[in-house]
């Protein structure tokens, strides 16, 4: 019976088809360290130059020597790609060039690109924002690339090392390309040695190495980083040991590595095995797994003990094991098998008692199956040697006291007078060797309704009575010919080989049965998720499968952009909302059958989407059974779908939002231009008009002079209300040309302040600019107008008399610009949404304009790489006023021969 040791045919079609998209693929080498200084660098070109003298087709991408000098001369006889200057605000920054590498590698057969510091971020305006990014577009172009990394910079270790180091690293690496690397070389570096290095000038510059080493390079925080480095990487080969295994169909354990199998059954003392495991695992620090063996025996406990073992499975797993419930006909042979796949060399069981001189322990059947595992024997008290303990050892032959299983012995007995009684009328009519049949019927029948037990039973029985009843002479158990001996013997080992593989047979079969059940379930609702539209229909979906699967109620709660929970339509499950809005602020599963608020009648899980929570599903199941790692498995499962199909749902609604409103700015952009290109001509003859009547000889009468005074005031208010029109569509379709030039900022806030006058009378304006500001990198015209709105903006919502105030200050890397006025303030809440297009508070409806002013202004402000801001000044008696803050970047000017200064990086 080898058929469970046959290789997984799914498994090794999907390892063809890994082995063929890799293929296509470049190959990726990481040169991988504990911390800078540890000489990736040196290392990855080392080994660049040995390739290169065995005729590689290489070249260097980009490498960061940061002034080293050994770095330097290692890198210098190696070809290499020119940077590419990537434009970021007044510098150039100097890229990797990845259009570059790849021209160049469709030049030669086998290329090899060098690309140092893989998680480094690329330049505003480059193709990708991350440099891995650009590693990965070259992998898909079948280009081989070596790189370099830190421990820190894997994206799971990085909260770790920023706990241990105290800085945080921004700069983080998917831990998937790590994973996926076709090759890692770990570049280690005692802790001593580096220091030594540090202090030596060969990693950092002398100011800089001194620093470092008070802070980061602390030998404590080395040591912890080169531990981490080099478990990282040994989990990784672990992986890919295991992975050689499944795919060499290797049957032995190899004892590379501690890792422990708990063998649970379905009685108490499986507890204290759990625990002795969990403790001997965090002793050993090792990983850990917990098996419970479905047998048929199993399938024959009543629901109570079953439910105990699911128990015990659910606390190996809080106690951090790897849990799992294999089908098998046996529990010695699925435990041998198991241990074998995932390569477990120690396995702990409950020790058994032999009651029998012939009847064979758990580890003694193990050892037969196995002799390269070893097995550790859990003491276990008289009281709980019980058959369930036993049972997780293969011992699965005798029944449970004041458990025994009498309706199938019964039915055995039963059976087989009924064959009997009924076979007597055909005693004339058919030869012996057919009534045997209808024996061996009989024992088919019971050993597939009631399992083995009843099954050998069935099997004497049925010898016993052909014997009696239909062997000559009849009604004795003597026999006229010794042939009927053999008979009796033939016919007893095919009834118990018959009874004992139908028993197994139905095992399987219902498990397959049920796995295929739950496969069809879950296609069938991934398929109607693929076409829900609405979060109703996705609810509906989910109730009908659960209520399938489960026989239990359920209801989907969305979460709306405010993380508000509201239950969708369709749910038939009471849902207690503390309940659910604690699974949900906690991203973890809550009530039924979990350790937090257990006694809610419903179990609800958190839906978990790739961007965030989108709600719970509380499922209520319709009686309180444990549930088994199975079907958790399958409700996860579930949850997962769920919560996709809702986040899909939600981007299309946010793309046919987005569209449509990308298409309304775009026709009213197109109609506010034609209008107001068609309204400057008669605005402006009006101005002249209303000219025109102000300076008539003689002078017109005082009535009729304001009169012409008012429609002059109009004409032109409406023209500014077009002209910002007509700047606001030019902003954003991008046609208005920068004219940047270095800029004193006296003299940009001076000519705001003669353009304001006419607004600004009768309120006294105090100009506060710091000493020693520099110069700015603006298109004055334009920046004049950003200070001329907030101005205007100061002289219409304020209080005749009241002061307004300009200041700037200036800092290392920006200048700050504050305009400050004492009227009502901003409304309360709304301050950002104030810089919005035609965007107005209410208490400035009464006011003329049309809400383009600040909108006008952010973006000028913008295009410069500064920010504007808003907000309200409050003081002892509430708000004092509006303060609004512009924020600008901090260039060089140039220098006097004409030079620009060198650009930092980014």
């Amino acid at each position: 019976m080898n058929e469970p040791e046959r290789p997984d045919p799914d498994r090794l079609l999907q390892q063809v088809q890994q082995d063929e998209a890799r293929a296509r693929r470049g190959r990726l080498k990481i040169f991988f360290g504990a911390s800078a200084g540890v000489g990736k660098t040196y290392a990855m070109l080392a080994a660049a130059k040995a390739a290169k003298a065995q005729s590689a087709a290489l070249v260097v991408g980009l490498v960061e020597t940061h002034g080293r000098s050994e770095t330097e001369a290692m890198a210098r006889d190696l070809p290499r790609l020119p940077l590419k200057a990537v434009p970021y605000r007044d510098r150039t920054l100097q890229e990797f060039d990845l259009d570059a590498a790849l021209a160049w590698a469709k030049t030669q057969p086998d290329p090899l690109v060098l690309l140092d510091e893989l998680a480094h971020s690329n330049a505003p305006g480059s193709r990708h924002p991350k440099r891995w990014q650009d590693l990965e577009e070259l992998l898909a172009a079948g280009v081989d690339v070596w790189s370099t990394m830190n421990v820190q910079h894997l994206e799971s270790l990085n909260d770790i090392v920023s706990g241990i180091t105290g800085i945080r690293v921004w700069e983080t690496v998917p831990d998937r390309l790590f994973d996926e690397a076709d090759e890692v070389v770990v570049v280690d570096l005692p802790p001593d040695e580096l220091l030594a290095r540090l202090k030596a000038g060969k990693v950092y510059l002398p100011q800089q190495a001194e620093k470092a080493a008070a802070n980061y390079f602390r030998k404590g925080n080395l040591l912890a980083l080169r531990e981490l480095a080099l478990r990282r990487t040994a989990d990784r080969v672990d992986d890919e040991m295991q992975a050689w295994r499944r795919r060499s169909s290797v049957q032995t354990v190899w004892p590379n590595r501690e890792a422990l199998l708990a063998c649970i059954g379905a009685g108490d003392s499986s507890e204290k095995v759990v625990r002795a495991c969990a403790r001997l695992a965090a002793q050993l620090d090792v990983p850990w797994h917990a098996v419970h063996v479905e047998t048929p025996a199993m399938h024959r406990l009543p629901p109570a003990r079953r439910e105990q073992a699911l128990r015990v499975l659910k606390l190996a797993q809080e106690l951090g094991a790897t849990v799992a419930t294999p089908s098998a006909p046996e529990a010695a042979t699925a435990l041998v098998r198991y241990a074998r796949e995932h390569n477990l060399a120690r396995l702990v069981i409950g020790r058994t008692e032999r009651r029998w001189p012939w009847q064979h322990s758990a580890a003694d059947r193990i050892a037969a199956l196995a002799d390269d595992l070893d097995v550790v024997q859990v003491a276990l008290p008289a009281a709980t040697r019980d058959r369930p303990a036993q049972a997780a050892a293969g011992n699965t032959d005798r029944p449970i006291a004041g458990e025994f299983p009498w309706r199938g012995y019964a039915a055995a007995v039963v059976a087989c007078a009924a064959t009997a009684l009924l076979a007597t009328p055909l005693l004339g009519l058919l030869e012996l060797t057919n009534i045997v049949m209808i024996f061996l019927l009989a024992v088919v029948g019971v050993g597939w309704f009631y399992g083995r037990g009843p099954a050998v039973v069935a099997a004497f029985l049925g010898v016993g009575l052909f014997d009696f009843f239909f062997v000559p002479p009849r009604f004795s158990f003597a026999v006229s010919d010794v042939q009927y001996l053999v008979t009796f013997v033939v016919m007893g080992v095919v009834a118990l080989a018959i009874g004992q593989l139908t028993a197994v047979l139905k095992v399987q079969a219902e498990a397959a049965t049920q796995r295929e059940h739950r496969m069809r379930g879950l296609y069938e609702m991934s398929r109607d998720l693929s076409a829900a539209l609405m979060p109703e229909q996705v609810a509906e979906i989910g109730a009908r499968f659960l209520a399938a699967e489960f026989n239990a109620r359920s209801t989907l709660l969305a979460a709306d952009e405010y993380d508000r929970l509201a239950p969708l339509p369709g749910g038939n499950a009471a849902v207690d909302d503390a309940v659910a809005q604690w699974a949900f602020d906690r991203g973890e599963p809550a009530g039924f059958g979990t350790d937090t608020l257990a006694a809610s009648d419903c179990l609800v899980l958190p839906l978990k989407a790739p961007m965030r929570l989108r709600g719970v599903l509380a499922v209520q199941p319709a009686e309180r059974a444990t549930l088994g790692p199975d079907q958790l498995r399958l409700l996860d499962t579930c949850a997962s779908l769920l919560a996709i199909s809702l986040e899909r749902i939600h981007y299309i609604d946010v793309a046919q939002k987005s569209t449509v409103q990308i298409e309304s700015e775009r026709l009213r952009n197109s109609l506010l231009s034609a209008i107001s290109h068609d309204l400057r001509t008669p605005l402006a003859a009006l101005v002249g008009l209303a000219d025109t009547l102000t300076m008539t000889t003689p002078p017109l009468p005082s009535a009729q002079a304001e009169v012409a005074s008012a429609i002059r005031e109009s004409a032109l208010r409406m023209n500014a209300m077009v002209g910002n029109l007509l700047d606001m569509a030019r902003l954003e379709a991008g046609a208005v040309p920068m004219r940047r030039e270095w800029q004193p900022l006296e003299e940009v806030v001076g000519t705001a302040l003669a353009a304001c006058s006419p607004a600004l009378q009768g309120r006294p304006v105090r100009v506060l600019l710091a000493d020693g500001l520099p110069l700015l990198h603006l298109d004055a015209v334009l920046f004049e107008r950003v200070l001329v709105n907030l101005l205007e903006n100061a002289a219409k919502y304020t209080p005749r008399g009241s002061a307004v105030e300009v200041r700037a200050t200036a800092s290392s890397s920006s200048v700050a610009i504050v305009v400050d006025d004492h009227g009502p303030g901003l409304p309360p809440g709304r301050e950002e949404a104030l810089f919005d297009k035609f965007e107005r508070g209410s208490k400035e409806s009464a006011t003329p304009g049309v809400g383009l002013g600040l909108a006008i202004s952010r973006a000028i402000v913008q295009a410069h790489g500064g920010t504007i801001r808003g907000e309200n000044r409050s003081g002892p008696s509430g708000i004092e006023g509006a303060r609004f803050t512009i924020e600008l970047p901090r260039g060089s000017p140039p220098a006097d021969d004409g030079s620009t200064a060198a650009a930092d990086g980014v």
